[in-house]
């Protein structure tokens, strides 16, 4: 009687085993399958790749914390959802790019070109924009706490919504802004062309 439920439990012990061609899956090559390359430039965390042509590229949901970037061409391209903290891109040209929902915490754009590009809903605590071009660019519901826009020009950008909490606007350019709804919650005004008066 015990030889055969020691029988048992090994055909019940055996049949439980891993299929060989499950274990012998590898990370490495899973990641290596998946890794995007744009001009030499691999899209991956912490690339180093400033001057970079990325126009017009699909970017949407990767991941480029801590990417230098810098002075890299982003014209159109699609950062939506995609992963931006820390990153490097100072004198970066990201025109018309559509950057919604982007995580975006201190990176830094100093002296970048968002020309009409589309922040709508992005994440930008601590984001550096110091003297950015934000001309037509979309804000909308952006949560900019406190983002620096010291220097920044902000022509006939729609701020609805956009939640700016101690948010450095020192001697900005601010004229023609949709600001409905719009949080200016212990910000720096001072020397700004245009900023809101007693808010």
């Amino acid at each position: 009687m015990k030889l055969s439920r020691i029988f048992t439990f090994c055909v019940l012990l055996g049949s439980l085993t891993v299929p060989t061609h499950a274990a012998d899956a590898s990370p490495a090559q899973d990641l290596h399958e998946e890794v995007l390359v744009i001009n030499g430039c691999p899209i991956w965390p912490y690339t180093r790749c400033p001057g970079v042509d990325l126009s017009h590229a699909d970017l949407s949901l990767r991941d480029l914390a801590g990417a230098d970037l810098t002075g890299a061409k982003l014209v159109r391209a699609d950062l939506r959802s995609a992963n931006l903290a820390g990153a490097m891109l100072d004198g970066a040209d990201l025109s018309a790019a559509k950057v919604q929902k982007a995580n975006i915490p201190a990176a830094s754009l100093r002296g970048a070109r968002l020309i009409a590009t589309d922040l709508e809903f992005a994440r930008m605590f601590r984001a550096d924009l110091s003297n950015a071009d934000l001309s037509m660019a979309n804000m909308e519901a952006a949560r900019a706490t406190h983002v620096r826009l010291n220097g920044a020009r902000l022509i006939d950008v729609n701020m609805q919504e956009t939640k700016f909490q101690e948010a450095d606007f020192r001697n900005a350019v601010m004229k023609n802004c949709f600001t409905r709804f719009a949080v200016f919650l212990d910000v720096s005004f001072e020397g700004c062309d245009g900023c809101p008066v007693d808010w």
